[in-house]
């Protein structure tokens, strides 16, 4: 892997007051919002200088961002790094018995291909890739 990190996503309770804390406290600026159904959020992508905040606030109590406000409350969520190809890092990954929470890529925000290794695999930090393919 030769990529930089993408991200780091953080957890909140509202996503429209986050929002407003992370523009007044750093200069945030709103660089993307959207919900995705199929990982259970609406995330706001949030550019500070060259980096990347990704707010998320969950769909509901079930989903994964749900369950991990009601175990931990808000806060660092994933640390997500950029990837020519996720798939090819999900092989390499899985060819060295690294537990992974995806096994193939699937759509995330952007339309860009995500995947997620296993806070497990991390010494406990959900890590996540992210790339066109």
């Amino acid at each position: 892997m030769t990529g930089s990190i993408h991200h780091v996503g953080i957890a909140v309770d509202d996503l429209d007051a986050a929002i407003v804390r992370w523009t007044a406290l750093f200069g945030a600026t709103l660089e993307h919002r959207e919900r995705v159904e199929e990982q259970g959020v609406e995330a706001a992508s949030l550019r500070i200088g060259d980096s990347r905040v990704e707010l998320l606030a969950a769909l509901g109590a079930e989903t994964p961002v749900g369950k991990f406000l009601a175990k931990r409350g808000p806060g660092v969520h994933h640390v997500a790094f950029e990837a020519a190809d996720v798939g090819a890092e999900l092989a390499r990954l899985k060819a060295a018995g690294t537990e992974l929470i995806d096994e193939t890529p699937r759509r995330g925000m952007f339309g860009l291909q995500v995947a997620f290794v296993h806070p497990e695999a991390t010494g406990g930090v959900l890590a996540e890739f992210v790339g066109n393919e």
